[in-house]
């Protein structure tokens, strides 16, 4: 069984203290770069030549090949020593930042968005598996809470500092930033964490696995992405979703049928996990998808500027910082129902409230609601996580990490697309004043409070007392 930090040495707490704050703010930084462009898209899209369909790929193919590239985190934790890790997640993350500082056009970008998405990938796995295995129970839910600055406040400040950078230097300068920071960790990771056994150096990898599992996620997410640009009627939109459910009917089957998966599916077995992954859903496809739709709607309906949008999210980003690792400590103390019953109220009231906004809004209504949406957010994560994993024991943590990670990715993707698709859609007759101008982003809107609903509903249900 794995050591928890309470029994280790002085020094050797310290160093499990240095890797997993290494880790976190890695992954932060990652998180980060995943909404900070939302803010900047429309300065993105004017000087790359692209439109909205084509655009949000740099965002949505983000989510999608961050995704994908899960799957070979469980591989790589038993194949690398943590330095080795974190050295590969760091390069690849440093050489991506800048690509796109230096992109002349739009797949240049992606390119750069793709080696960010792959380190990302590999790092929250890699993070949530450290905090459930190396913190004992009764502390793991605050070590998640800790982790939870990756998982909900960096996304929270991602549109505020893009929408900020953008406004004062470019958006250039966004990735200027990030290829500084995530050197720095490079550079602490190189010199800080020492090397190290792998659990398994001799494991393989299961490469057709990770074909079919790449196909099918990335079949049926192309296909829902398609939709906004084709149109619900089109074949680029259903054959590509075709293509991905046959490949992932494939992929289920095949870790089923052989020794060593790349995803152990004896992790739903645990009705735990289960019920808590399924709450997750609902959870990140209320959320990601909105820090796309605020500065769209900030800046396409109201009139305002990147900064506008990011400063909506600004007072999300300050109460998440302390929300986070709260929340992780009222879980450990009370039970992570209880606090998920609690912010879940919050999701809720914030989401819902976004549904009645009109072009003269006022700001302090956007600001106020999205506050009440992003304490939500982050007061659910890391007592959702915890409550899920602590489900498994044993090697099955790493695969449940590595399962969560994916399977809110694909949410996160979908509910993207899909709040695309409504502003796309309804955006052509808006255009025309046959409906509202506002009316496109209500819907969208509504789908993010649909989702909030459920999510509340789940908690309510599945997350039980234990």
């Amino acid at each position: 069984m794995t050591e928890t930090i309470e029994n280790k040495g002085g020094q050797a707490r310290w160093r499990v203290y240095a890797l997993f704050g290494i880790i976190v703010l890695g992954a932060a930084l990652g998180n980060l770069s995943q909404t900070g462009l939302n803010a900047m898209m429309p300065s993105v899209m004017l000087d790359l030549g692209v439109e909205v369909g084509t655009g949000q790929w740099l965002t949505t193919g983000y989510m999608l090949v961050m995704g994908v590239a899960v799957p070979v985190a469980t591989f790589l934790m038993k194949r690398l020593d943590d330095r080795g890790y974190l050295l590969l997640s760091f390069g690849m993350f440093t050489l991506g930042s800048l690509g796109d500082v230096v992109a002349p056009e739009f797949y240049s970008a992606f390119a750069g968005r793709v080696l960010q998405a792959v380190a990302v990938g590999l790092l929250v796995p890699k993070m949530q598996t450290i905090a459930m295995t190396q913190f004992a129970p009764g502390r793991q839910a605050t070590a998640m809470g800790v982790a939870g600055i990756a998982l909900g406040f960096a996304p929270n400040i991602g549109p505020t500092a893009g929408g900020a950078l953008d406004f004062a230097f470019g958006w250039r300068s966004f990735f200027v930033a990030q290829f500084a920071v995530s050197l720095a960790l490079l550079i602490m990771a190189a010199l800080l964490v020492e090397r190290g056994r792998a659990l398994d150096a001799g494991a393989r990898f299961e490469t057709v696995s990770f074909v079919y599992s790449t196909i099918g996620f990335g079949g049926v997410l192309l296909g829902l992405s398609q939709a906004s640009s084709y149109g619900l009627r089109s074949a680029w939109m259903w054959a590509p979703i075709a293509v991905g459910a046959v490949f992932l009917a494939l992929f289920v089957h095949r870790q089923r049928a052989i020794d060593d998966p790349l995803i152990d599916l004896r992790i739903f077995d645990s009705r735990i996990f289960s019920d808590g992954l399924l709450t997750s859903v609902f959870l990140y496809s209320c959320f990601i998808g909105i820090t796309l739709v605020i500065p769209l709607y900030v800046q396409g309906v109201q009139g305002g500027t990147s900064l506008d949008s990011g400063l909506v999210i600004l007072p999300t980003t300050v109460t998440a910082l302390l929300v986070n690792p709260l929340a992780g400590m009222l879980a450990d103390k009370t039970s992570a129902r209880l606090a998920c019953l609690i912010f879940g109220a919050f999701l809720v009231v914030g989401s819902v409230a976004y549904v009645f906004v009109q072009p003269d809004t006022p700001f302090w209504f956007l600001a106020t609601f999205q506050t009440l949406r992003g304490i939500g957010v982050s007061g659910l994560i890391g007592p959702l996580v915890t409550y899920s994993l602590a489900g498994l024991e044993g090697p099955l943590v790493s695969h449940g990490s590595t399962a969560m990670v994916i399977v809110r990715q694909v949410a996160a993707t979908f509910s993207t697309a899909v709040m695309v698709l409504c502003i796309a859609m309804l955006g052509s007759l808006a255009a025309e004043g046959a409906v509202p101008a506002v009316l496109p982003y209500q819907v969208a809107f509504g789908f993010s409070a649909l989702m909030a609903v459920l999510c509340l509903i789940f908690v309510v249900a599945k997350v039980k007392t234990r």
